[in-house]
C-alpha cells in the first residue's frame, strides 16, 4: 500500500511543480491582499500614455508610495507584449521602495481575445486600473484611467479605518 502512494505521489509531482506562472502570481497577490494592511494593486503597462502620466516623480506614484510606508503597493505590468518596465520605473523613481512589489504578468498579450481580462476574480478591462484592498476585501476600484493621488490617498485613509455597518 505504501508503495502505491509513493508511486502515485511521484507521478503527480511534475504536475504540482509545473504550476501555471500566471496562477502562481495571482495566488501570491491574493495572499498579500489578504493581510491586515491596506494593499494597493495597480495594473499598468510601460507603453500606456495614461500610465506614464501617473509617473511624475514629484507628485505621482513615487511620492504616494514614500508617503505611505505602511501601505503595500503592487505594480502589475500587464498587456505589455514583453516590454520590460525597468527604464520607465527608474525614470519615475520607482523600484527600491520596501513597500513596493513589481511584477510582470507572464501573459503580455494586448489582443482582447487572449489578454488578461480578470484578476482575483474581478474583471479587468482597462489600464491603468487601481484597486485598494484591506483584509482580502476590495474596498475601492478605480477601473478607468489615471489615478488622482489626493483621491487615492483619501480612499487609502478610508480603508484603514474600521468599517462599521
Amino acid at each position: 500500500m505504501l508503495r502505491f502512494f509513493l508511486v502515485w505521489a511521484l507521478a503527480l509531482a511534475p504536475r504540482l511543480l509545473a504550476q501555471d506562472p500566471a496562477q502562481a502570481m495571482e495566488k501570491s497577490v491574493a495572499a498579500l491582499v489578504a493581510g491586515p494592511q491596506v494593499t494597493v494593486v495597480h495594473f499598468w503597462a510601460p507603453w500606456c500614455p495614461n500610465c506614464r502620466a501617473e509617473m511624475d516623480p514629484a507628485a505621482g506614484w513615487a511620492k504616494f508610495i514614500g508617503d505611505n510606508p505602511a501601505v503595500k503597493v503592487v505594480f502589475l505590468n500587464i498587456w505589455h507584449k514583453g516590454q520590460k518596465p525597468g527604464p520607465r520605473l527608474a525614470e519615475a523613481g520607482l523600484g527600491p521602495q520596501p513597500n513596493l512589489l513589481l511584477l510582470d504578468h507572464p501573459n503580455g498579450s494586448r489582443l482582447e481575445e487572449s489578454r488578461l481580462n480578470s484578476f482575483l476574480g474581478l474583471p479587468l478591462t482597462w489600464i491603468p486600473a487601481t484597486w485598494v484592498y484591506r483584509e482580502g476585501k476590495l474596498r475601492v476600484a478605480f477601473n478607468y484611467g489615471e489615478i488622482r493621488f489626493p483621491v487615492l490617498q483619501q480612499m487609502v485613509d478610508d480603508a484603514r479605518n474600521e468599517w462599521k455597518h
